[in-house]
């Protein structure tokens, strides 16, 4: 599944609205390759966008961050967490603004579950033995599911087919292919790669519902990511919805190995993670 050539890949991308990578990544990419990054300069090019800059120290004060101090400002945010994190939210969330038009399905409601999931991972990440950089956790569990909006952008009978999954309890991925020749994660790979983002993140997103590739994955790191992302889907389906994820049973223990975590022990995480969610809605 990982072999996907530049040809598929082009293809892929002309047939479907795929977001352009907007001036402000490129502009803050550009500083930050320069010998000397000025940091106040990027951090200046950041705050110049109110919504932008507002949302990402509300993600950084968040509870589920784990700060144990109020940031209050892009620059002071800049000095703390480093050009690399600040730079990642920024990607994150331009690529929620960046997808525009007419949809099967609420983008709202898609996006709303996408940063939920986003910030069970950022809990998540507090409470694993191995330490995982927050800001590639919030982009993981933002981007994950971002073909999802491709194909509900594309095709007026989309909801229907996350409908059915839903209902017969079916891998959305097989309904997909059945339907559409495509699905949701190679297309969220093709975003993440034009995007130009990390290829161990793009390699993520590619195989989040490809559970023989995530089970031997040989890179310890990247099989932690997954394992969290399975874990926060897990999270966010019990606090919204109060019920396991559909795919839980099958990667469960999978993902306990992978973080080292009893059944009663993530049990209790459950619990806290529902508590704080709760607090935060």
């Amino acid at each position: 599944m990982l072999n996907l050539d530049t040809q598929q890949m082009q293809k892929v991308v002309s047939s479907f609205q795929v977001p352009i990578k907007p001036d402000i990544l490129t502009s803050i990419q550009e500083l930050m390759n320069e010998e000397e990054p000025d940091i106040a300069q990027i951090s200046q090019l950041i705050a110049n966008d109110v919504g932008m800059s507002s949302t990402i120290l509300k993600i950084i004060n968040s509870p589920f961050y784990g700060m144990n101090r109020r940031i209050s400002d892009i620059k002071q945010a800049v000095m703390m967490l480093g050009l690399t994190t600040i730079n990642s939210l920024v990607m994150a969330l331009s690529l929620k603004e960046s997808f525009k038009g007419q949809a099967s399905i609420s983008l709202e409601r898609f996006w709303d579950d996408s940063m939920d999931v986003a910030n069970a991972m950022l809990f998540l990440g507090q409470k694993v033995k191995s330490e995982l950089p927050p800001d590639e956790l919030y982009t993981l569990g933002l981007f994950h599911n971002c073909g999802i909006a491709l194909l509900a952008l594309k095709y007026s009978d989309y909801k229907n087919t996350l409908i059915e999954a839903n209902n017969t309890q079916v891998n959305s991925i097989a309904l997909e292919e059945e339907k559409y020749q495509t699905n949701h994660a190679v297309l969220g790979y093709f975003v993440a790669a034009s995007w130009n983002l990390p290829t161990k993140l793009c390699q993520m997103i590619l195989i989040h519902h490809d559970f023989q590739a995530m089970k031997s994955e040989q890179d310890s790191q990247l099989a932690l990511s997954l394992a969290v992302l399975k874990a926060a889907e897990e999270l966010v389906a019990k606090a919204k919805r109060h019920h396991e994820s559909y795919d839980w049973p099958e990667i469960k223990e999978f993902v306990l190995d992978t973080v080292g975590y009893s059944e009663v022990d993530f049990a209790d995480i459950e619990d806290d993670f529902v508590d704080l969610f709760n607090e935060v809605k």
